[in-house]
């Protein structure tokens, strides 16, 4: 596992389980992204940016996701099924906050809070955030920050980061699509701004406009 100067390691968290309501139904993890699915993408970012383990959290196609990432092991080089934990969430229904409760929940459980002192959470339908953006936000924990959040043009976004001090709170806060948001207004003068915007873009692939994304 990897270590962090100064701290535990930082797992990675995938949100990965929305149904893409308004992409006709089309799960976002499924959506095709350089030649394989958008979920594989955003998993090497977070494995690339420094992050172990990474926890994804599956919710809408979840059986095609698990058989989609079973098959393109060899194009994931160091990612595979063994490297990373898919948890299903069936609640995805009810919006993202099940989501970061259900992916929270299987960290505390699996990890050794000696071993892993945060979280970095990322969202699957965000294809131009990659390991640049993962790289400055971990190196904001690393110089001391415990709530840190990648910033664009001056305003938060993601990949975001909770000590694990933090992780009880985030999971009693998040409520319908909201995910961490809320308790990270409530903590505004906790949280480390990162600016990112010179290196990613926190474009959100939600409508049929947003697929030219994928391009």
């Amino acid at each position: 596992m990897t270590r962090m100067t100064g701290t535990g390691a930082v797992a990675g968290l995938l949100l990965a389980a929305g149904g893409g309501r308004r992409l006709g139904g089309r799960p976002k993890a499924l959506l095709e992204f350089r030649g394989g699915p958008l979920v594989e993408h955003a998993a090497r970012v977070l494995r690339e940016g420094g992050c172990a383990p990474v926890h994804v959290v599956v919710g809408a196609g979840a059986t095609e996701v698990r058989a989609r990432l079973g098959a393109t092991d060899v194009a994931l080089a160091d990612v595979t099924l063994a490297d990373i934990t898919l948890v299903e969430n069936p609640d995805w229904p009810q919006g993202m906050g099940t989501s970061l409760r259900a992916g929270l929940a299987s960290l505390a459980a699996s990890t050794d809070p000696a071993e892993v002192s945060a979280v970095l959470v990322t969202l699957v339908d965000q294809p131009r955030i990659g390991a640049g953006a993962v790289v400055r936000v971990l190196a904001a924990h690393r110089a001391g920050a415990r709530l840190a959040a990648a910033a664009y043009g001056g305003g938060r976004g993601h990949p975001v980061l909770l000590a694990r001090e933090h992780w009880a709170g985030a999971a009693r806060a998040a409520d319908g699509d909201m995910g961490a948001r809320t308790y990270l207004r409530r903590h505004a003068a906790a949280v480390r701004l990162v600016e990112c915007g010179d290196v990613a873009a926190p474009d959100d692939v939600d409508t049929p406009d947003d697929l030219g994304l994928l391009n």
